[in-house]
């Protein structure tokens, strides 16, 4: 008989102080913390990193020092996944691929093989994204152990036709890595539960800490349940912060309201 799937996942989500510009030592670091969060008492099933972590919003040079090709940091994180014998949502790097830079999440499995990639698609004009970066075209879901979650990057939860159309794909969690700066705390967790609260799903939100310029990131990551309840919320400081997701919760209240069945799409558009 096979191993018998848990009814619960512990998640681990690294809020990380991010080096503007240093790659070689955002990913030291990001190893550190990820090893942290591996040695816990009671071991992550999932370990999540926040946006833009290799690279920080160094735009004005981000050709030069985004992942080449797209080879190394994900190499790293498959290694870390395998070795350690946990799920891995990579937050996003930037990634050069063929001369354009794209901001992109990596998801890897138990044993380090690669479960999904996610090109961010909603580029955010107010950090000059669009001028820089190029936008991904495919909305994408994956599964960890059972459970279909979709992804989703920092600006992208203003969107709600996003988490909208992840959840009639099926998905039960979105996950959201993230540079979210003040003063836009308010905007942060009330689109966040908005978006746990009106698709029926959890939302595990990972945002970095720090300062970066004259941008001040105030972390606050998130875990969120389908209610729209605060499962675990971080402060501004750099943590690893931990909570559990019950795999049948979002099928609980999806039957208690059933919002899904409800809809009225051609009315809509």
């Amino acid at each position: 008989m096979g191993e018998q799937v848990k009814s619960e996942m512990n998640i681990a989500v690294v809020q990380a102080y991010v080096e503007l510009g240093d790659p070689d030592a955002n990913l030291k670091r990001m190893l550190d913390l990820m090893e942290k969060a591996a040695s816990a008492e009671e071991k992550p099933d999932v370990i999540v990193l926040p946006e833009m972590w290799n690279t920080g919003y160094a735009l004005d040079r981000i050709r030069d020092i985004a992942d080449p090709e797209g080879r190394r940091l994900p190499e790293q994180l498959s290694a870390f996944a395998h070795s350690h014998g946990i799920q891995v949502v990579g937050g996003s790097i930037a990634e050069n691929i063929g001369g354009q830079i794209y901001n992109s999440m990596y998801v890897f499995g138990r044993n380090g093989e690669q479960l999904a990639k996610y090109s961010k698609i909603h580029l955010f004009r107010l950090m000059d994204e669009e001028k820089h970066l190029q936008a991904g075209e495919q909305v994408v879901s994956f599964e960890l152990e059972g459970i279909t979650a979709g992804a989703s990057i920092c600006y992208d939860i203003r969107f709600p036709e996003l988490s909208r159309t992840l959840a009639l794909a099926g998905a039960q969690v979105l996950f959201v890595p993230a540079q979210w700066p003040h003063p836009r705390l308010h905007h942060w967790r009330t689109l966040l539960m908005a978006r746990a609260i009106e698709n029926q799903m959890y939302v595990v939100a990972c945002n970095r800490v720090g300062t970066s310029g004259d941008t001040d990131f105030f972390g606050h990551s998130m875990i969120i349940d389908p209610w729209g309840e605060i499962v675990a919320e971080g402060g501004e400081e750099e943590v690893v912060l931990t909570g559990k997701i019950d795999r049948a919760l979002p099928g609980e209240v999806r039957q208690r309201i059933p919002v899904f069945e409800d809809r009225r799409p051609r009315l809509y558009f």
